[in-house]
């Protein structure tokens, strides 16, 4: 009987921790943002001060494609300007209170039903793996940008070649990777994407020695990630205002310390 009981009020139980969290949370109020479309879950990125370059990068790439894939999607920022631009959009993000935003921003704007979304980490293989952190800065990479070790939860990883199967086929995408020191391992689980035709534009954040784990001084993966583009026939250039066309030995030089590339947002064309 007690156990019926519960059973009865679980889905109760479960909308009050629901509103429970937003009622903690001082991001959870819908913001009208700058470019019209509403945003809960990050004031930052409402209020138009969040990543201001990249933000206008992307919007002007959105303009060359037909859809855009986010990987490590957050809340949905990015979405958002694809979706208010015309734009079909998948999105990934693992962790559940961002996804839990994300969500909630595609049905306040009315784009349900246009966005399809997985909540999984992407890797080289299918499996189950630990994630540190929340927000922006969650990462497969222990100690990554300082995440405590506790704060810790296991997601389901897939390959990117798995969740997109066909649905790039014949249609110009952007792929918007922000995955927090994993680029290399999500890349191996995607060889059939990267020799998609035609050829997606990437934009793929890859630190050199920032927000690494105390014990690393610099990207295990740096070179190898930059390889896996060129050997697929990709050519690299800086998301940055200067656009400024990046060569295998400017990768090398900067892992040796002779030279500086000046950003760790890049893209594949």
């Amino acid at each position: 009987m007690v156990l019926k009981r519960l059973a009865e009020r679980i889905p109760r139980l479960s909308w009050f921790g629901l509103g429970l969290r937003d009622l903690l949370d001082k991001n959870a109020s819908a913001v009208i943002t700058p470019w019209g479309f509403t945003l809960a879950g990050h004031r930052a990125m409402a209020s138009g001060d969040f990543e201001p370059e990249e933000t206008e990068l992307v919007r002007r790439l959105l303009q060359e494609i037909d859809v855009f894939v986010n990987i490590g999607a957050n809340v949905g920022y990015y979405c958002c300007h694809a979706l208010s631009m015309g734009k079909s959009v998948i999105a990934v993000e693992p962790i559940a209170r961002n996804v839990h935003y994300l969500l909630r921003n595609l049905r306040e704007n009315g784009w349900a039903q246009q966005a399809e979304v997985y909540p999984v980490a992407l890797g080289a293989e299918v499996n189950v793996l630990n994630i540190w952190g929340g927000g922006t800065g969650a990462s497969l990479c222990k100690g990554w940008a300082g995440n405590p070790e506790l704060y810790v939860t296991q997601v389901p990883v897939l390959t990117l070649d798995r969740i997109l199967g066909d649905a790039l086929k014949n249609r110009k995408a952007l792929i918007l990777v922000d995955v927090e020191g994993a680029e290399y391992a999500l890349l191996q689980g995607g060889t059939k994407t990267l020799h998609l035709n035609p050829r997606p534009i990437w934009m793929v954040e890859i630190c050199t020695s920032e927000h690494l784990p105390q014990d690393v001084n610099f990207n295990p993966h740096f070179i190898s990630t930059f390889e896996v583009f060129y050997r697929s026939g990709y050519t690299a250039i800086t998301a940055d205002r200067y656009r400024k066309q990046v060569s295998i030995n400017q990768v090398k030089a900067t892992v040796q310390g002779k030279h500086s590339i000046g950003t760790h947002n890049f893209i594949f064309k």
